[in-house]
C-alpha cells in the first residue's frame, strides 16, 4: 500500500497582524485533525465504497430487484453498514474537534483580538456596519458546518471570534489545499481572468457572502485600481475581514453589512460580481432572488462568476451519496438541493442570456513551496479545492 501524502503542517498557515497567536499544542491539534481528515479521505473512504460495492448494493439488488437509483436510496441502504458508520462518525467528530480547537484558541485571547481589530479598523470608512440588517433564518437556524453560533453570533462588543475561528481552522479542514492564506478560490478566479480574459478590467467589483474576505482580497490585489465592495450579513466576519485586509496591505475594499437579496446600489453598477462557496448556504427561495439582484446590478459587458463544489449531474449515485454527506451530517441543509439545480436554467430565469452562460472547472491556487503539485491532486468529495465555476456575461 502506498504511503499517504501528508498535508502541510499548520505551522505554515499564513499569519497576519490579526491572526490569533498560537502555541505548539495548537499546531499539534490542527495537524492531528488535518491528518485524520486525510486518512478518512484516502484510506477509510475507499473501504466505504468497497462495502457498498461488495455488500450493500448486492443486498439492495437482491431485495429490490434493481440497483439503487438515487443518492437517497444509497444513503438509506448504507445507514446500517458498520464501515460507513465508522467513517461518518469520525468525519463528524473531526469537524466538531476542529471547531473546538479553533474556538479554544480564539476565546482565550478574545479581548486582545478585539482590540487589535479596533485599531486596524479605525481611521477610514472601509468598514460599514448596519445593525438593522437581519440575519436570514437560513443562515441562523443551524450552526453551519458545526461552527458554534454560526458566522453571526456575537459574544462581546465588537466581536470577531467567529471569523478568527474560521480563519485559523480552515487550513486544517482543507489540508492546506486553499493555500497559506486560505485564498485559493479568489486566487483561482484572478488567475482565470488573467489567462482567459486579459482585456477585462473591472472598475467596480462586488463580492457577496464574503465572510472574512479570503477570496475577495486576491481580486482586490489583481485589480488594485478597482472599487471593491464585499458584503455579508455577519458583523463579526466583516470586522475581522476589514482588519485582515488592512493587515495584508489591501486598502481598496469596503466591507459592508448587507443582504445580497436586496442591495441599494443602482442598476448596472458593477462590472464583476462574485461569490465563493456561497450558494450551498442559501435557501431555495433566496438563491433566485440573489441571482435576479446580481442581474440587476451587473453592467452590460460585465461578468458574474461563482465558485462552488461540482453539481451532481453526470455523477453516479454513489458519488452523489458521498458528496451529499454534508447535507445530513455537517449542518449544511441546502447542500444537496443546491447541487442538483440546473444552473443554466436558474440563471436564465434570473434574466441572464443562456447563450452567455458558462461553466468550467478550476482548482484552487496553493503555495507550491509547502504543498507540492503531486499531493494537490486528491479529492475529498466536498472539501477539496476542485470547483465548478459557473456564471454569465451580461449582454
Amino acid at each position: 500500500m502506498s504511503q499517504q501524502a501528508l498535508p502541510p503542517s499548520w505551522q505554515h498557515v499564513g499569519r497576519h497582524a490579526l491572526f490569533p497567536e498560537s502555541t505548539l499544542d495548537d499546531t499539534t491539534r490542527f495537524d492531528f485533525l488535518a491528518n485524520m481528515n486525510g486518512y478518512l479521505a484516502t484510506r477509510l473512504g475507499p473501504k466505504v465504497k468497497l462495502a457498498y460495492e461488495q455488500r450493500v448494493r448486492p443486498a439492495f439488488e437482491k431485495e429490490k430487484g434493481h440497483a439503487p437509483q438515487s443518492r437517497h436510496e444509497v444513503r438509506k441502504a448504507m445507514a446500517g453498514d458498520p464501515v460507513y458508520q465508522t467513517w461518518s462518525a469520525l468525519r463528524r467528530n473531526t469537524m466538531e474537534m476542529r471547531q473546538q480547537a479553533g474556538r479554544g484558541l480564539v476565546l482565550r485571547q478574545l479581548d486582545a483580538l478585539v482590540e487589535k481589530a479596533r485599531a486596524l479598523n479605525a481611521g477610514d470608512d472601509g468598514l460599514q456596519l448596519d445593525p438593522a440588517v437581519q440575519v436570514p433564518r437560513y443562515a441562523s437556524a443551524v450552526d453551519i458546518h458545526c461552527m458554534p453560533g454560526g458566522y453571526h453570533t456575537e459574544l462581546v462588543a465588537d466581536d470577531v471570534s467567529a471569523a478568527a475561528n474560521y480563519d485559523c481552522g480552515i487550513f486544517a479542514t482543507t489540508g492546506g489545499m486553499l493555500g497559506r492564506y486560505n485564498d485559493g478560490g479568489g486566487q483561482a478566479l484572478a488567475q482565470w481572468l488573467k489567462e482567459q480574459h486579459p482585456q477585462f478590467r473591472p472598475r467596480r467589483i462586488l463580492d457577496i457572502g464574503c465572510t472574512c474576505g479570503h477570496n475577495v482580497v486576491p481580486l482586490a490585489q489583481a485589480f488594485p485600481e478597482a472599487e471593491v465592495i464585499a458584503v455579508d450579513v455577519a458583523a463579526p466576519m466583516l470586522r475581522y475581514g476589514h482588519a485582515r485586509a488592512r493587515a495584508l496591505g489591501v486598502n481598496n475594499i469596503v466591507f459592508r453589512q448587507a443582504n445580497g437579496e436586496a442591495l441599494d446600489y443602482p442598476d448596472a453598477h458593477f462590472d464583476l460580481i462574485t461569490t465563493a462557496m456561497f450558494w450551498h448556504e442559501s435557501s431555495a427561495t433566496a438563491m433566485p432572488r440573489k441571482l435576479r439582484e446580481i442581474n440587476r446590478l451587473l453592467a452590460p459587458g460585465g461578468l458574474t462568476a461563482h465558485l462552488e463544489q461540482p453539481q451532481y449531474h453526470g455523477m453516479d449515485v454513489y458519488e452523489q451519496f458521498v458528496r451529499d454527506w454534508d447535507t445530513y451530517n455537517n449542518n449544511e441543509p441546502f447542500w444537496g438541493v443546491m447541487h442538483e439545480y440546473d444552473l443554466r436554467r436558474m440563471m436564465a430565469a434570473a434574466g441572464f442570456d443562456p447563450e452567455r452562460y458558462f461553466e468550467t472547472r478550476v482548482r484552487g491556487v496553493v503555495d507550491r513551496d509547502i504543498f507540492p503539485v503531486a499531493s494537490a491532486q486528491g479529492e475529498d468529495h466536498g472539501r477539496a479545492a476542485l470547483w465548478t465555476m459557473f456564471g454569465a456575461w451580461k449582454a
